[in-house]
């Protein structure tokens, strides 16, 4: 109940189950256990656009997520919340146990229990590897980021303690790996560690953009402002951005929002929009807000915090460039979302957003890649000081792009693909007390089928 980006591929799915395979019931674990599900399924209908049959769902409030939050881990987070998700995992499988396991938080350690224990067919999409050679890499070069310490980056003892700890945790991440049955992927980075780790051969399923929701906004008349669509996490490079905005604003102080109440047509506004999951992420807002004032850019900045899906639209309207500073982010759905809503899109030069997203289309560019402040800033100013007939056409190439290969109707595909023989495989399916009745099938062979299944279902469902 977050709303990120990646929690569109589970409402989707769900919805696809819902329209293709009717007999079946989807089941979600959910910590959020402040909400109902009527909560929920608003939330996701005004931040996402997709309805769901209610009939069709039913949520498990698990009362154990703390096992796999960030504030239970200060040390050591990998292995605590990967053994904390087998605390989580035993709770769900205990309230609910399903025909069909699908993960796509990354808990990969809840896999074994779910095949061995449960009985379950185990698929895993996975959105981003929780451990990988770049992440061993960066340790090794000693560079802190926010998964290395600056006590740990400045010391070599540590360092090669913290390379053990992760080649270790490496060797036990592939093993449980290899419990899934099938396997989904993100993006062509994700591929490359999972495969990598998992010693699999896992698909490439690109999350699905809502390319029509946004196929219809004007390109010409956009104001010349910067927005940045991403969940207020520490990963996701807000203070970089604040970074190259205090940089363009330096090169570029002509750039400043006036200082004495009048409008100044060449002022630029950088808009975060993201959401809050948790009293740290509200704590990470004010921190970025104390840096905006620190580095004197608060003027040209602007917070939108839990914003609906269709005030996020409304800022994808008006705005230029979309802004994602996120070092090797897994695959990038907000830099999806400014393409097809007509953005010019600045991404950090590294993992989805370059080798997958933000490519030449018919051998022209649709975007721009940075690793710098001043890099971000320089690309700011390219697209600022772009004769528009020109940005026009970049903006048309970006939108053709991201529908092509990102839309909905692509995802549905290439879901199908790879979960219609698990899906079609019972014509009844019990989860715990989530009942659905069989449906009314003509042939007398189909039809004792799904008696069987239901007698022998409802007696597992009994013993549950």
């Amino acid at each position: 109940n977050a709303g990120g980006g990646g929690e569109r591929v589970l409402w989707t799915a769900i919805r696809y189950i819902q329209e293709n395979y009717p007999y079946v019931i989807s089941v979600v674990y959910t910590g959020d256990t402040d909400v109902t599900k009527e909560d929920i399924l608003e939330r996701v209908k005004t931040r996402f656009n997709i309805e769901l049959d209610p009939a069709l769902i039913g949520f498990e409030f698990l009362k154990k997520r703390y096992w796999v939050e960030d504030a239970k881990w200060p040390r050591f987070t990998l292995i605590g919340q990967s053994l904390g998700s087998i605390i989580l995992g035993w709770e769900a499988l205990r309230c609910v146990v399903p025909d069909i396991f699908i993960d796509t938080m990354g808990y990969a350690f809840t896999y074994p229990a779910a095949r061995t224990f449960a009985g379950s067919q185990v698929v895993a999409y996975v959105h981003y590897p929780i451990i990988s050679s770049d992440m061993i890499g960066r340790v090794a070069s000693r560079e802190s980021a926010h998964n290395n310490a600056s006590e740990v980056a400045s010391s070599s003892l540590y360092t090669t303690l913290k390379l053990i700890y992760y080649r270790i945790f490496a060797v036990i991440y592939s093993a449980v790996g290899g419990y899934a049955h099938v396997v989904m992927v993100n993006s062509s980075w994700t591929k490359g560690h999972i495969d990598s780790l998992w010693k699999i051969k896992s698909t490439v399923v690109y999350p699905p953009c809502d390319t029509e929701a946004f196929k219809d906004f004007p390109l010409k008349g956009r104001e010349r402002i910067i927005v940045s669509v991403a969940q207020f996490r520490p990963e996701k490079g807000h203070a970089l951005q604040l970074d190259a905005l205090a940089q363009l604003l330096k090169d570029h102080p002509e750039y400043r929002q006036s200082q004495d109440g009048k409008s100044n047509q060449q002022a630029v506004q950088l808009v975060m929009v993201g959401s809050a999951r948790n009293e740290s992420d509200q704590a990470r807002i004010k921190q970025l807000k104390d840096k905006a004032a620190e580095l004197g850019v608060s003027d040209n900045v602007t917070f939108v915090v839990n914003a609906p899906f269709s005030e996020l639209k409304e800022w994808l309207a008006r705005s230029k460039i979309g802004i994602h500073a996120m070092l090797d982010e897994h695959f990038g759905i907000g830099v999806v979302e400014y393409m097809a809503a007509g953005l010019i899109p600045i991404a950090h030069n590294s993992a989805g957003p370059k080798m997958d997203i933000v490519r030449p289309y018919n051998n022209l560019p649709t975007g721009y890649l940075a690793t710098t402040p001043q890099e971000f800033a320089d690309a700011i100013e390219k697209v600022l000081s772009t004769d528009e007939a020109e940005l026009l056409d970049m903006q048309i190439r970006a939108r053709d792009s991201v529908q092509e290969r990102f839309s909905e109707k692509v995802f549905a595909d290439q879901f199908e693909k790879c979960m219609h023989e698990t899906l079609a495989r019972e014509k009844v399916t019990i989860y715990g007390r989530h009942m659905v009745p069989p449906p009314e099938i003509e042939s007398n062979e189909g039809s004792d089928a799904s008696a069987s299944n239901a007698e022998s279902s409802t007696s597992k469902a009994k013993s549950s």
